[in-house]
């Protein structure tokens, strides 16, 4: 299996705000926080960063598909909406996401459209990703390198701390 490995570094700022770089790019950096009264909102928190990152790889394949076949597509807008939800334990949940993508461009005008409005989900490496569930490793260092504690794969998901 061919495997490609990228990376992303957080940096605390104060509270619950993050500054997070992109390892490898020369994306800037983006801050990441907790709305009120957990944090101050100065900006996106995780589950709206996941909903962008659902829209926007969307938005990409799509775009992608119709530039393969040839043709070339107006400015695509979109919306991505998530809803949260409390789990049986009284935990906030990303209980679903649903994903609007507007087209400036008639489907009549691309003849592609339609071959590609059926493969393009399929090629969105983060939503093929969320909708099968990821498996996430965790592992806490102290400043040392000493491992405190390793992942809790071998539990549900929902039983996770």
């Amino acid at each position: 299996m061919e495997t490609q490995e990228f990376r992303v570094d957080l940096v605390q700022v104060s509270d619950f705000e993050f500054r997070v770089r992109f390892a490898g790019t020369e994306a800037p950096d983006l801050a990441v926080d907790e709305p009120p009264p957990l944090g101050k909102g100065h900006g996106p928190n995780p589950a709206r960063l996941l909903a962008a990152a659902v829209g926007n790889c969307l938005a990409a394949s799509l775009l992608f598909c119709v530039r393969k076949a040839r043709a070339e597509l107006g400015p695509i807008n979109g919306e991505a909406h998530g809803t949260l939800v409390r789990n049986e334990r009284g935990r906030w949940r990303i209980g679903s996401l649903a994903v609007t993508l507007k087209l400036a461009d008639t489907m009549q005008s691309l003849p592609a459209l339609g071959r590609c409005l059926h493969q393009f989900e399929d090629f969105c490496i983060v939503t093929e990703s969320v909708r099968r569930g990821i498996p996430v490793a965790v592992r806490v260092v102290d400043r040392d390198g000493l491992l405190l504690s390793t992942d809790n794969t071998d539990r549900n998901p929902e039983e996770r701390p």
